[in-house]
C-alpha cells in the first residue's frame, strides 16, 4: 500500500501544482487561452462543473457535492479493495493513479466549485473543443490499469504486505 500511497500523493501534488501554475501564475483564468505548441498543444480554460465532457454539469450545489461524494466513495472503495488482498505493483500504481486523480479533482471542487481543466490537444484542421487536466489523465490511466491488471495476482501476500 505504500506504493499506492506514494503514487496518490505524487499525482495530487503534480495536478494541483500544474493547475496553480497554469491558471494563476500564467493567468489562464483571465486570458482563457494560451497557445503552447499550436495546433497540437494549447491551454484552454474550462471550469468543468460535471464529469467528462461536462456531463452532469448542473449549476446546483447538489451536483457539486454529489460529485464530491461520488469521487470520495469510489476512492475509498478502490483503496479498501487494493488494501484487502495482495495485488501486483501495476495494480498498486493503477489504484494510486485513480485515487490521486479523483482526489485532485475533489480539491478543485472544494476550492473553486468546479474542476480546472486547461490542457487542449488538437491536430491541424480539427479544433478539439474539450480540455482536461493531469488528474483526468491519471483517472483514465488508473482505471485502465485496474481493468487490465487486476485479477492477475503476481504478488504473494508476503510481498504485498511490504509495499
Amino acid at each position: 500500500m505504500r506504493l499506492a500511497a506514494k503514487v496518490t500523493a505524487t499525482i495530487m501534488a503534480v495536478d494541483q501544482v500544474s493547475k496553480y501554475v497554469v491558471v494563476h501564475v500564467l493567468g489562464l483564468d483571465r486570458k482563457l487561452t494560451i497557445d503552447v505548441f499550436p495546433p497540437w498543444v494549447n491551454f484552454r480554460m474550462a471550469w468543468n462543473q460535471g464529469v467528462n465532457f461536462g456531463l452532469f454539469s448542473g449549476q446546483s450545489d447538489w451536483t457539486r457535492w454529489g460529485l464530491i461524494l461520488l469521487a470520495l466513495g469510489i476512492s475509498v472503495w478502490v483503496w479498501l479493495w487494493v488494501r484487502r488482498e495482495a495485488h501486483s505493483r501495476l495494480v498498486q500504481v493503477s489504484a494510486g493513479l485513480l485515487v490521486g486523480g479523483a482526489l485532485g479533482n475533489v480539491v478543485d471542487r472544494l476550492l473553486y466549485g468546479a474542476v480546472a481543466d486547461f490542457l487542449n490537444l488538437s491536430v491541424p484542421g480539427i479544433d478539439n473543443p474539450y480540455s482536461f487536466n493531469v488528474a483526468d489523465i491519471a483517472i483514465f490511466a488508473g482505471a485502465a490499469g485496474l481493468v487490465f491488471f487486476a485479477g492477475r495476482n503476481d504478488a504473494s501476500p508476503a510481498k504485498a504486505r511490504k509495499r
